[in-house]
Order: C-alpha cells, then structure tokens, then sequence
C-alpha cells in the first residue's frame, strides 16, 4: 500500500512541477513583450519629438500715426517669419504714407536666414525699394547681407550691407532696447543710422553718412501679443543727404509725436 501511494503521488508532482513552470514561464513571455511594446512607444515618441518642426510667426513692432502737422503720416515696420530652429524664411516689411496726398515709400525684404549661435542670426536675400508721389515712381533691387540677433545686456540689433543692381552700396544699424517698468508697461528705445558710397539723388540719398534716428515708445501689453503705445520720433539727416533734403525744399530735422500699435502672432 505504501509503494502504491508513492507511485501516484509521483506523477501528481510532475504535473504540478509543469503547471507551475508554465505558468511562471507564460508570466516572464508576457512580462517581456509588455516591456518591448513600452519601449517601442518610448522610441516612437522620442522619433516623433525629433521630427522637425515648421513654425511661423508675425509681428508688427511698430504701426503708427505720426503728427508733424499738416503732413501727418502712417508707418509701419513688420516682418514675419517661416521654419524651424536653424532655418527660416523671413519676410521684411517698412514705410510710409501721407494721409493728405498719394506720396509715401516702401521697403521690402526677402531673406534666408540662418542660425549662427544660440542669439544670432545671418540673413542673406533682396531687397526691394519703391517711391511714389515723385516724378518717374523711383525703384530699385539690392542685394541684403546682414547679421541680426540679441547682443549682450538684451539690445536687439540688426546690421546689413546692401548692394544696388546698379552697384551703389549701403549699410544700416538699428538698435532697440525694452525697459521693463512693470509686468504690462514697457519703455522702448530705439536709434537708427544709415550710411551709404555713392549718392542716389533719386531716392535723396548722399555720400556718406545719411541720417539718424531716435525713438521712445512707451508701450502698455493689454495682452503679450497687443500693445496700444505713444511716443516721440526724432530724425535728423546728415551730410550731402541733408544737402539734397534743402535742394529738393526738404526738412533736414523733425521730431514728432507718435500713436500706434504694437501686436504679434
């Protein structure tokens, strides 16, 4: 009786021994494929985030009515940009209309840029430039080199060298810079010179140094992306660009008042 409960007792222990490893064995194959089907949505998601990313953006730093009395005009300086974090498509826009009359000029820019560090960018395109209220509606193409970016203590800066196809070159330096007097109320200051080889009478421009700018802008953000402002612009030309401006019955100096709005998108 002995012998014959060993030998049931037996095959009862292997089944048992079976189950178990089966079952242990089903556990580490499930274990391991849940694992596997983590790390590839791990892996997914990293390639995903890798993919690059085509953003846009555009802003209008400045559009405003200038008071200078009875010649009041409108201006306007906008750009816009299309790409990614090393490579955009940049589109530059700036001018100028009378209210009174159908005289103005406009500015603008089409341009590859490019990242060159973690603040600055080298932009290379056209530049297109176009009068009217004057005899004959002046136009001319350049060619645009220039560097743009943020220099040290957060002044915005934009320098460019630009060649007409008639081969008269330029160069202008613009630099801005936002006081912060509050969380909502911003003081901004700008200047802006222009500088040129030869002279263009056409667009009154001399040999030289041309002209200089100055602005302050006191800006309330109603929202980050729009802000009502008001401040004053001061330009004074200079040289034979200041020559060309008495010729022609020009203001050599003026300084106005401004309104405008300042948004971006």
């Amino acid at each position: 009786m002995i012998a014959a409960r060993s030998r049931v007792r037996r095959p009862l222990g292997r089944s048992l021994a079976r189950c178990l490893g089966s079952l242990i064995g089903g556990l580490a194959l499930t274990m391991g494929l849940g694992t596997q089907g983590l790390a590839a949505q791990q892996v997914g998601a990293g390639m995903e985030m890798m993919k690059p990313q085509v953003l846009t953006y555009i802003s209008f730093d400045e559009m405003e009515y200038v008071a200078t009395g009875a010649e009041n005009v409108m201006e306007y300086d906008g750009e816009m940009w299309i790409g990614g974090d090393f490579n955009r498509l940049w589109f530059k826009a700036a001018g100028d209309f009378a209210t009174t009359e159908s005289a103005g000029g406009l500015e603008l820019q089409a341009l590859y840029s490019r990242a060159t560090s973690a603040f600055w960018n080298t932009q290379v395109g056209l530049r297109l430039d176009r009068l009217w209220g004057i005899p004959g509606t002046p136009t001319r193409g350049l060619l645009a080199l220039g560097l743009e970016g943020l220099a040290p203590y957060w002044f915005e800066v934009e320098s460019f060298v630009f060649v007409s196809h008639e081969g008269d070159v330029s160069a202008r330096l613009e630099a801005s810079y936002d006081l912060l007097l509050s969380q909502r109320l911003i003081l901004e200051s700008k200047i802006e010179t222009n500088a040129a080889l030869q002279e263009v009478t056409r667009f009154g421009i001399g040999s030289g140094l041309n002209d200089v700018e100055l602005g302050a802008r006191l800006r309330y953000e109603i929202k980050r992306e729009f802000a009502p402002y008001v401040g004053y612009s001061w330009t004074r030309r200079l040289g034979d660009t200041a020559d060309l401006a008495r010729g022609s019955g020009g203001e050599v100096s003026h300084g106005a008042m401004v309104l405008g709005l300042h948004w971006w998108y």
